[in-house]
Formats: structure tokens, C-alpha cells, sequence
């Protein structure tokens, strides 16, 4: 005998019970949702419905790969950032809510009626370049990265988006910046310790470890960045960069180290350090 279809209330509870933590019920809506190609508020009004037996399996299969430690980001596909809609592979770090910080404190420096030019170090899929271009259309972003396949991710993530004002250069760092002077330059680089063990915990396995490692301290990138950033800002120009909970001192020591003013380090909504700043002399 055929087993009845299961309604979407079933499938959702046993799918929670089956994902650990907190996040388990809210997980197993994305992957469902996923499957039916339907959005969130669907689901109020449809608990009872029936779910075809495709539809089961398919999200049985996501459901599975889940639970064995891939990130949801990567199942569906895509993960909401400040107003955009990015799509993710796993050639790109799946962006974080921390990292809207750096994106409130860039805004905070680049005035909205000016013409400037700004850069994101290590895009990946886009986010920071692409939500400083939304919020400032009269600037000209350049997003660079050394990955060819994550610049391929975030230039789709621009057209998705509808986001014209910004250029995407492939190189390491401000390879592709030779000459140029900028106003501001942002970056959420690696900064994670090469042997932290937690790169081999939950979604960090997934995740490109070149976009998460950075030397015995995770400060080998940031130390690049800071050295290069003197001679591609403009006067009175700032440089902003995520880092870890533990690493503001260390790089406030290296902005000041590179001449750089109104040092600072802001914390997230955890009260953790997660950006170091400051400004070249005007």
C-alpha cells in the first residue's frame, strides 16, 4: 500500500527534529520552500497541504546533505544581504549579518550627492561592492578578487540586482588597482588563524578556505592590505576592514604603524570587535 503524502506541517516538523540547533525549524523552511519555489508567507496558509512524493524526496535529498554540514546558503542556492538578493556557490564565502556593519560604516563615510570612487578588496559574491553601489549611485565601485570563479558569481549578482556603478577586476589584492587613487577602500578579507580548529567545524568545511585562512595569526592578509592601502588612497581617504573578535588591537597597531588617523575598531550587535578603520591624513 502507498503511504499517504505527508502535509507540510508533518514534513516541516520532522525535518526540524532532525537538523540540530536553534536555527533546525527555520532551516528546514528554506530548503522546503526551496522545493516548491514558493516564498515564506505561503506557508501560513498552507500547513495542511499535501506535498507531491518529488517534491518529499527532493527536499529528503537536501534535507540529508544538510544534516551532514552543508550550509543552507549553498543548497538554495542564495542568502539575503542588506537590501540584495546574492546568489552563492561554493566558490564565495556566504555573507554574513556581521559584515552589514562594515558596509553602515562605509556608508557613513561616503557623502550620497558626491561622485567618488571606492573599492572592495576579496569580494566574492559581491556583497560589499554590490550594497555600497545600491546605496551610492553616483559612486564607482571596483570589486576585485583572485578567484575567476567568484568574480563569474558576483558580476551575475550585480545584474540580478540591477546594480550598474559597479567594474570587476580579477587579481590579488590591489593588483588590479595599479595607479588608482581611491576614497575609500573596504575589505572583509581572511582572518582566520591557518590552524583554528574551528575550519573544520559546520559550514566553515564547506566554505573556500583561501577566503578564511590567513597565516599562524589570520593576520597575513590584513597586513598586506593595510601596507597597500597608503598608496592607493587619496588623501583624507579611509580604509575599513572585518577581522575577528580578538584582532582589533593588533590591527589598530598596524593602521597607526602605517600612518594612518582616527583610528578606531566598532563592534557588532555581539559587542565583539569586527571592524578596524581609519583615514589617511587630509
Amino acid at each position: 500500500m502507498t503511504a499517504a503524502p505527508r502535509d507540510v506541517r508533518q514534513l516541516l516538523a520532522d525535518a526540524a527534529a532532525a537538523l540540530p540547533g536553534v536555527e533546525g525549524r527555520h532551516e528546514a523552511e528554506l530548503l522546503l520552500l526551496h522545493v516548491l519555489r514558493r516564498e515564506r508567507s505561503w506557508l501560513f496558509a498552507h500547513a495542511t497541504d499535501a506535498v507531491a512524493e518529488a517534491d518529499a524526496d527532493a527536499f529528503a535529498a537536501l534535507l540529508a546533505r544538510r544534516v551532514a554540514g552543508e550550509p543552507v546558503a549553498y543548497l538554495v542556492g542564495s542568502r539575503g544581504f542588506w537590501t540584495l538578493d546574492l546568489a552563492v556557490t561554493p566558490a564565495t564565502l556566504i555573507p554574513r549579518p556581521e559584515t552589514e556593519l562594515l558596509v553602515e560604516l562605509a556608508l557613513a563615510r561616503l557623502p550620497l550627492d558626491v561622485p567618488l570612487a571606492v573599492a572592495d578588496l576579496g569580494t566574492g559574491s559581491g556583497a560589499i561592492a554590490l550594497a555600497l553601489a545600491s546605496e551610492r549611485p553616483l559612486a564607482q565601485v571596483i570589486a576585485t578578487d583572485s578567484s575567476a570563479a567568484a568574480l563569474a558569481v558576483a558580476r551575475a549578482n550585480a545584474v540580478r540586482n540591477a546594480v550598474g556603478n559597479v567594474r570587476f577586476r580579477e587579481g590579488s589584492w590591489f593588483a588590479p588597482l595599479a595607479g588608482m587613487r581611491l576614497d575609500l577602500i573596504a575589505s572583509n578579507p581572511p582572518y582566520i588563524a591557518s590552524d583554528d580548529p574551528h575550519l573544520q567545524q559546520g559550514d566553515l568545511r564547506f566554505e573556500p578556505a583561501t577566503a578564511l585562512a590567513a597565516g599562524p595569526d589570520g593576520l597575513d592578509d590584513i597586513r598586506l592590505i593595510v601596507d597597500g592601502a597608503t598608496a592607493h588612497l587619496r588623501p583624507g581617504g579611509w580604509l575599513l576592514v572585518e577581522h575577528g573578535w580578538d584582532q582589533g588591537p593588533a590591527i589598530r597597531a598596524l593602521l597607526l604603524q602605517a600612518g594612518f588617523q582616527s583610528v578606531a575598531t566598532e563592534r557588532d550587535l555581539e559587542q565583539r570587535d569586527r571592524v578596524s578603520l581609519g583615514c589617511l591624513p587630509a
